[in-house]
């Protein structure tokens, strides 16, 4: 028989070397520019307004962000922005209460309980939702949903006033304009950005742990609860974490659906005060002197700050949780 050359095997080329094609080299120098551009326009957004609020900062010190006096009027202006940190603060936890069992749940139904075209659907009316203007969104809150939500609230005071949470003050109280609505509304608009991480995370759970664990007599419930929520946890705490940090810069639905108050409503959830740092820029911005746009672009500065450190954080959550499931 005729000798055959030895068949070698193509030795794999590590991505450490790089593209060695000038197209591919091309493509690698304007992708990492456009992506290091992104880092740059961040920081230099954060400069921005770190000097335009520098004067703010210096002038109230630590009190801007602990006190709970805004008068401008006075001589020198008082800007502290206190309640609307907590207000900010508070309906954005009751916004991811809210949203994260339903957001889970979705998330469930659309990987392992609906039929693919079912699935595709579903997931699309997700992320058409996600892509709604927030004022479209506050509109219906405040023309729609409000009416709704305030008879929720009527049932819960009744029902659950003896807890402080659902306490409500006044002979006749409306139950309109309260956090409980507005954590409503942000939930509403949150929920796309968690189901769309949970999925993704469910998606990539080990179907053979799952089919292993409901031929072993598992149900669907103790199946989810033992074996698909542990291994997803870190995942869906950063879809949450991502919310959050959406839910804490929102601005406009909730200044249509909550009575902004300096008065800092620690927890009474359904009185009809609250407060809100992004909807206070939006509200004073355009009548603001030019000492009371300095506190603005100083509360402007410390939502970015907290928004940025969330979405830093659940970043590294929903990485760590995505390599440890390859």
């Amino acid at each position: 028989m005729p000798n055959r050359p030895a068949v070698t095997q193509q030795e794999r080329r590590k991505l450490s070397v790089g593209p060695l094609s000038t197209g591919d080299k091309w493509f690698f120098r304007t992708t990492s520019i456009a992506s290091n551009f992104a880092f740059v326009l961040v920081a230099l957004i954060l400069v921005f307004l770190f000097a335009k609020a520098w004067p703010a900062l210096q002038q109230q010190g630590p009190a801007f962000i602990f006190g709970n006096t805004w008068d401008v009027e006075s001589d020198p202006p008082v800007m502290q922005l206190g309640p609307m940190i907590w207000g900010s603060l508070q309906v954005a936890f009751l916004g991811i209460l809210i949203a994260t069992p339903m957001a889970i749940s979705a998330a469930y139904a659309i990987v392992f309980m609906l039929p693919s075209r079912l699935s595709k659907i579903a997931t699309t009316l997700i992320d058409l939702l996600a892509a709604l203007p927030s004022v479209v969104i506050g509109l219906w809150g405040l023309l729609s949903f409000a009416p709704v939500a305030a008879n929720w609230a009527k049932i819960l005071n009744q029902t659950l006033g003896f807890i402080p949470l659902f306490e409500v003050t006044g002979e006749e109280p409306t139950y309109i304009d309260s956090p409980f609505i507005a954590g409503w509304i942000v939930a509403v608009m949150i929920v796309p950005i968690i189901t769309s991480v949970t999925r993704e995370i469910f998606s990539q759970t080990d179907s053979g742990l799952i089919n292993g664990a409901l031929a072993l007599g598992g149900s669907r419930f103790s199946v989810f609860s033992r074996v698909i929520l542990p291994t997803s946890a870190p995942g869906i705490v950063g879809g949450i974490l991502l919310g959050l940090g959406r839910a804490i810069g929102e601005t406009v639905a909730i200044l249509y659906v909550l009575q902004l108050t300096f008065d800092i409503n620690w927890y009474q959830i359904l009185e009809p005060h609250g407060g809100a740092v992004a909807s206070w820029i939006l509200s004073r911005f355009g009548e603001a002197t030019e000492k009371e746009f300095e506190g603005l672009m100083a509360a402007g500065l410390v939502i970015f700050i907290v928004t940025l450190i969330i979405n830093g954080i659940a970043n590294v959550i929903v990485s760590r949780s995505a390599g440890r499931s390859r």
